[in-house]
């Protein structure tokens, strides 16, 4: 069965060398999390704090928070990037994480050689990966450039075929941050359309977002990431709400209305 468990979750970045007031104030400033020292008296980043989630089938979370909260730690604590320094995360099926779009890609090799090493980093087959060629080819727009080695791609290309690849997959588990960016509007317009079929598909989506009509249209409650900790739990609208203020909460309940008639 598909499932999201963490029990009191804790992510810590240890800095080791942060004697000064003025370096642990950028730190803080960067990471958004509190500053605070471990069992061997090193200076830590608590990036994220006794996180507990228990998500199943069907449930479509969205994180909101200003940037530097936490929701990117989040995504890539339940992803597997990052192990739990406290605490649990347990979490079962298989994922596809819609960010960090370079990883699991070689500026070496060709943009076709590129989509098998991605696929098979995402869990997928050889196989599996060379029948979905052409769609991916397609949907990317890259043309002859997929035979070129990835280095001689522009950042917004890379996204475009990182894309293709990661949404061309049907995960049981989806982790997807939207500040993906570097590509144009023409662009993001297709690959949000086809983000919204890749949502249909999964069993559970984790959705960092700042777009409420995204937030209203693919999720069904939300969390409010502040300082690494969960400040709020419940319903879109209501989450907004909190976050960004009752007239906010308000747009966003009728954005729900619209796409969900609820």
């Amino acid at each position: 069965m598909v499932s999201i468990d963490t029990y009191n979750a804790c992510v810590d970045f240890p800095i080791f060398d942060a004697k000064s007031r003025s370096l642990k104030k950028a730190v803080m400033s960067s990471a958004g999390g509190k500053i605070g020292q471990n069992a061997s008296n090193t200076v830590v980043v608590e990036a994220l704090r006794d996180i507990n989630l228990h998500l199943r089938e069907g449930d479509r979370v969205g994180l909101v928070g200003h940037n530097g909260a936490g929701k990117s730690t989040l995504l890539r604590l339940l992803s597997g990037i990052y192990e739990p320094t406290r605490g649990v995360a347990d979490v079962r099926g298989r994922v596809a994480p819609v960010f960090d779009l370079g990883v699991g890609m070689d500026p070496e090799i060709s943009g076709y050689e590129n989509i098998i090493i991605r696929g098979l980093f995402l869990g997928q087959t050889r196989k599996q990966m060379k029948a979905k060629m052409d769609e991916i080819a397609e949907f990317s727009e890259l043309g002859d450039y997929l035979n070129m080695p990835l280095r001689t791609y522009s950042t917004g290309m890379r996204v475009r075929l990182a894309l293709g690849v990661v949404t061309s997959i049907e995960p049981e588990i989806l982790l997807l941050d939207e500040g993906i960016g570097a590509v144009d509007a023409a662009f993001m317009a297709k690959a949000r359309v086809r983000l919204a079929e890749m949502v249909k598909k999964s069993g559970i989506l984790v959705f960092a977002s700042h777009s409420n009509d995204f937030l209203a249209q693919l999720c069904n409650t939300a969390l409010w990431v502040d300082k690494g900790e969960i400040r709020e739990a419940g319903l879109v609208a209501d989450v907004v709400g909190a976050y960004e203020g009752p007239e906010t909460g308000e747009y966003v309940a009728e954005l729900v209305e619209r796409f969900h008639g609820e």
